[in-house]
């Protein structure tokens, strides 16, 4: 009997400090991820219009997150430049207020800079910046 008072005693000392304990580790604050950055590196038609246009476009407009960037890259850049139809959804986006940006090297490597320019498409250089998003805890960076 004696040992059990121990125990209960040893557990109503000690319980209350196991929660805090507990509390405290699950407590860090993680910042809200309120930017997407979306990496478009497929040249691949369908990924885009039947998986990527409709995600960004929701993102931006049920205000998933309260800033959508489109990073277009590498093989991205001439489908964007060369398809009438990828290009009206590209205008979609700008309506809603997804930022358009292009990798100026991927662009002139296809030859299609001013085409990209000619659609509002901020073409810069964007190896430090996707470097910024990568790196900021409030950006989600998404792949396609």
């Amino acid at each position: 009997m004696k040992n059990l008072k121990n125990y209960v005693f040893l557990m109503l000392l000690f319980f209350p400090l196991a929660g805090k304990v507990g509390a405290q580790t699950h407590q860090t604050e993680q910042p809200e991820k309120n930017k997407l950055a979306v990496l478009w590196s497929t040249g691949d038609r369908e990924v885009f219009t039947k998986m990527m246009y409709i995600y960004i476009l929701n993102a931006k407009k049920q205000h998933w997150f309260d800033k959508v960037t489109v990073i277009v890259w590498g093989p991205s850049s001439r489908l964007l430049a060369g398809d009438k139809e990828v290009q009206s959804k590209i205008r979609q986006f700008e309506k809603a207020g997804v930022v358009m940006e292009a990798c100026v090297w991927c662009a002139d490597q296809y030859g299609v800079t001013e085409t990209l320019r000619n659609l509002d498409v901020d073409v810069k250089g964007m190896g430090g910046l996707l470097t910024k998003y990568i790196k900021d805890p409030e950006t989600e960076v998404l792949v396609f």
